[in-house]
C-alpha cells in the first residue's frame, strides 16, 4: 500500500493552482472581453456566449471527471487539465473566426472541469483523508484571492501587451507553473478498508446516490443558488445604479463582496469547524434571501446596499465550502468525486444560463424590483430544497464533523 501524500504539500500545491486557474480561466475574461469584441467586431452574444458555453461544457463533464479522479487521483487528471488549459489559451491568443473561437472555449471548458474547485475537492477527499473538511476550507480561502490578484494583473498585461498576448502569457503560466505543480502532487492509491476513516463506512456508489431524493434536492438547491450568484455577478452593478447610486459608489460598495467572501471562509474555519456541515449550510442558504430582501425593500439606501453586499459576499464565500463538505458528509468518501461531480453538473449549467436568462428578463422588464423579485424567489426555492434534503437524509449517512 502506498501511503497518501503529505496533506500540507497537496494543499499548498492546490492553493497556488486554484488562484492561478480561477484567475486565468474565470476572472480574466471580464477584463479582456471588451477589447476582444472590438477587434473581432462580433456581437456581445457571441463573445460572452462562448464563455457561457465553456461553463456548460464543464458542467456536462463534471461527472466523468469526478470518476477519473476517484480512480486515478488528482495528479493525473488535474495535470492533464492544466496542459489542456494552456493549449486552449495559446489557441485563444491566435483565434480568428467564430468556429475557431467556440472550439477554443470548448477546450477551456473541459479544462475548467479538470482543474477548478470540484476537481480540487475530489482530490482533497481522496488524498487528505483525515482532514478533508479543513483542506477544502483552506483551499477555498486562498482561492478567494484569485480576483484580487488577477483583475489588476490582467488589466496591466492587457494595457502593455494587448489581449492576445495576455492569453498567451496565461497559457504559458498554465503549462510552465500549474502543470508541473500538479505533477508534483504525490501519487497514492485508496487505502485499505481497515485504514479508512469511519465516514467511509456508509459511502454510497454513484448509482445509489442518484437514486436518492436527497441527492436531487441538494443538486437543485445548489443549482438555484448558482443561478442567483451568476446572474448577480454580471448584472449587479447596473442594477444598483438603477436604484439611484452613482457609478463610483456602486463600484465601491460592490468591492465589499470579495473581502467578505474571504472573511466568511475564515469565520467558517475558526468558528464552525466542529459544527456539522449540514448546519453551516442551513445558515448559508438562509443568508442569501435575507440579503436580497434587504436590497429589494431598501435598495435606495447606501447602507442597505452595503448590508446586502456583505451578506451576499459571506454567503457566497461559505457556500463554496458547503458545496464541498455536505456531499461528503451525506454520501460518504469512497465515491465522492463521481457523486460531487454529478451534483455539480446542474449548478454549472445554471451558472452558464443565469446571466443570459436575466438579460432576457431585463429586455422584457428593466425594473430592478422585477429582477430582484425573481432572484429572491429562486433563493427561497434554493433554501427550501436544501432544508428538505438535509432533513430527509437517512440517519445512517449522517456523520460527525469532518
Amino acid at each position: 500500500m502506498v501511503k497518501p501524500g503529505s496533506p500540507s504539500k497537496i494543499l499548498g500545491i492546490l492553493a497556488v493552482t486554484q488562484i492561478v486557474s480561477w484567475g486565468t480561466l474565470y476572472y480574466a475574461f471580464a477584463i479582456l472581453a471588451p477589447d476582444m469584441q472590438r477587434e473581432f467586431g462580433w456581437r456581445a452574444e457571441i463573445i460572452f456566449g462562448a464563455f457561457s458555453w465553456s461553463l456548460l461544457v464543464s458542467g456536462l463533464l463534471s461527472t466523468p471527471i469526478g470518476i477519473l479522479i476517484d480512480r486515478f487521483g488528482g495528479r493525473a487528471v488535474m495535470g492533464s487539465g492544466s496542459l489542456l488549459c494552456g493549449a486552449g489559451f495559446v489557441a485563444l491568443g491566435f483565434a480568428q473566426g467564430v468556429a475557431h473561437y467556440f472550439i477554443v472555449w470548448t477546450m477551456l471548458g473541459a479544462g475548467m472541469g479538470m482543474v477548478l474547485y470540484e476537481a480540487a475537492f475530489a482530490t482533497i477527499n481522496r488524498e487528505v483523508l483525515h482532514q478533508a473538511r479543513k483542506g477544502i476550507s483552506t483551499v477555498t480561502l486562498v482561492g478567494g484571492l484569485a480576483s484580487t490578484v488577477f483583475w489588476p494583473l490582467t488589466l496591466k498585461l492587457n494595457g502593455i501587451l494587448g489581449w492576445r498576448d495576455t492569453w498567451l502569457v496565461y497559457g504559458a503560466i498554465q503549462l510552465l507553473l500549474c502543470a508541473p505543480l500538479h505533477a508534483l502532487m504525490p501519487a497514492s492509491r485508496h487505502q485499505a478498508a481497515s485504514h479508512r476513516p469511519a465516514a467511509s463506512v456508509d459511502s454510497h456508489t454513484l448509482n445509489q446516490a442518484v437514486r436518492s431524493p436527497v441527492f436531487w434536492k441538494l443538486a437543485f438547491a445548489f443549482s438555484a443558488n448558482s443561478f442567483v450568484f451568476s446572474a448577480l455577478s454580471v448584472h449587479l452593478i447596473p442594477m444598483l445604479q438603477q436604484f439611484g447610486h452613482s457609478a463610483v459608489a456602486t463600484v465601491f460598495l460592490a468591492a465589499l463582496i470579495g473581502p467578505l467572501q474571504v472573511i466568511g471562509r475564515i469565520g467558517e474555519m475558526v468558528f464552525a469547524h466542529r459544527t456539522l456541515p449540514q448546519t453551516v449550510g442551513k445558515i448559508t442558504f438562509a443568508t442569501l434571501p435575507a440579503a436580497l430582501l434587504a436590497l429589494l425593500l431598501l435598495g435606495q439606501h447606501a447602507w442597505a446596499v452595503a448590508l446586502f453586499c456583505m451578506l451576499y459576499g459571506m454567503s457566497n464565500g461559505i457556500l463554496t465550502i458547503v458545496r464541498g463538505t455536505v456531499p461528503l458528509a451525506l454520501f460518504g468518501r469512497e465515491n465522492y468525486g463521481a457523486i460531487a461531480g454529478a451534483m455539480a453538473g446542474p449548478s454549472l449549467i445554471s451558472k452558464a444560463a443565469g446571466p443570459l436568462a436575466v438579460a432576457a428578463l431585463i429586455q422584457f422588464d428593466p425594473s430592478p424590483n422585477s429582477l430582484l423579485g425573481v432572484l429572491l424567489a429562486m433563493s427561497v426555492i434554493s433554501l427550501w430544497f436544501y432544508l428538505t434534503a438535509v432533513k430527509a437524509a437517512p440517519a445512517g449517512v449522517r456523520v460527525a464533523p469532518l
